[in-house]
C-alpha cells in the first residue's frame, strides 16, 4: 500500500526535478555550501514537486486508462483511494511550502507556490486538455525547481535566476514535444491537444529545431554574464549542438519519427543532467570574475 502511494508521487520526477535544484543551488553557492540550507531546499522542492505530482495524477485519472503509458497508474487500477491521495498531496504540498519559508526564505517559497499553481492550476486543469500551448504553460512549472535552488542561496531574482528559468522552460519544449510525437498515439486517443497531434509532425519538427537552438543561446548566457565558467561552456556548446543535429537529422526521408522523437528524448535527459552537474561543479566566484575582467 505504500509503495502504491509513493507511486502516486511520480518518484522518477522527483529525482529529475532534484538534479536540477542541486545544479541551481550549487551554482549560486559558488563553492561556499551551506548544507544545511542545501538539504532543507531539497527536501521542500521534493515535497512540492510529489504534491504536484500526487494532484496531477488525481486530475488525469479519468484520461489515465486511455494511454498506453498511463493506463496502469496505481489510480487507474484503483490500488490507492483518491480521498486519501487527495489528502496526502495536500500535506505533502503544506509540508514543503513551510519547509521552503522556514528552511530557506520567503522568494524561495512563493517560487514553489507560482511553479505549483501553473502546474496544477492552470496546466493539468485546464491548458492540458483546452489548448496546444498547454505544453508551454507547462514548461514554466518545469524550471521552476532550479529556480528555486538558486534563490534560496541567493536571497534575490537576478540575472543568474532569469537565465535559469530561460535554460529549463526552452529546454521543456523539444524534450515534451519529442514524447508527444513517439506517443502519438496514446495523445491523439486521450484527445489531448498537443502540438504534434494538432499542427502535425512536420510542424512540431520545425519548433522543436527552433527551441534547440533558442536553448543554446540561453545555456551559453550562464558564461557569457559571468555565472559559469569555461568548462561549462565547452560541455553546453557541445551538448547544444549534438542535440540541434539530431533534431535536423528528423528531417531525412528516411527517416522513422517514432524512434528519431525518442532518441530525441533520451538524449535531452541526459544533456540538461550534463548542465546541471557542470553548472554546479564550474561557478564562476567573484575573485575569478575580477581576475578575467583584469585580464579582459
Amino acid at each position: 500500500m505504500l509503495k502504491s502511494y509513493l507511486q502516486v508521487t511520480k518518484p522518477g520526477i522527483i529525482v529529475g526535478n532534484l538534479i536540477s535544484v542541486a545544479g541551481g543551488f550549487l551554482l549560486a553557492s559558488k563553492g561556499n555550501v551551506n548544507y544545511v540550507l542545501f538539504a532543507l531546499t531539497l527536501l521542500g522542492v521534493s515535497l512540492v514537486v510529489a504534491s504536484g505530482c500526487a494532484f496531477n495524477n488525481l486530475i488525469d485519472r479519468d484520461i489515465d486508462p486511455k494511454m498506453e503509458r498511463t493506463k496502469n497508474r496505481v489510480l487507474v487500477k484503483g490500488l490507492v483511494s483518491p480521498q486519501i491521495t487527495f489528502i496526502l498531496a495536500t500535506l505533502l504540498g503544506l509540508a514543503g511550502f513551510a519547509i521552503l519559508y522556514f528552511g530557506a526564505n520567503a522568494l524561495a517559497m512563493w517560487l514553489s507556490i507560482m511553479g505549483f499553481v501553473v502546474y496544477v492550476g492552470i496546466y493539468s486543469l485546464y491548458m492540458k486538455r483546452h489548448s496546444v500551448y498547454g505544453t508551454l504553460i507547462g514548461s514554466l512549472s518545469g524550471a521552476a525547481p532550479p529556480v528555486i535552488g538558486y534563490c534560496a542561496v541567493s536571497h534575490q531574482f537576478d540575472a543568474g535566476a532569469l537565465i535559469l528559468l530561460a535554460i529549463f522552460s526552452l529546454w521543456q519544449m523539444p524534450h515534451s514535444y519529442a514524447i508527444a510525437i513517439f506517443r502519438f498515439k496514446d495523445y491523439q486517443t486521450a484527445h489531448i491537444p498537443v502540438l504534434p497531434v494538432v499542427k502535425g509532425i512536420a510542424v512540431a519538427k520545425h519548433h522543436i529545431t527552433l527551441y534547440i537552438v533558442a536553448f543554446m543561446f540561453a545555456t551559453l548566457m550562464l558564461s557569457i554574464v559571468g555565472y559559469a565558467g569555461y568548462k561549462y561552456l565547452i560541455v553546453a556548446t557541445c551538448v547544444s549542438i549534438w542535440w540541434l543535429y539530431m533534431a535536423l537529422s528528423g528531417y531525412k526521408a528516411e527517416n522513422n519519427d517514432k524512434v528519431w522523437a525518442r532518441k530525441l528524448f533520451v538524449f535531452s535527459i541526459i544533456a540538461i543532467t550534463a548542465l546541471s552537474i557542470m553548472m554546479s561543479v564550474d561557478f564562476i566566484t567573484p575573485s575569478t570574475q575580477t581576475m578575467l575582467s583584469f585580464v579582459g
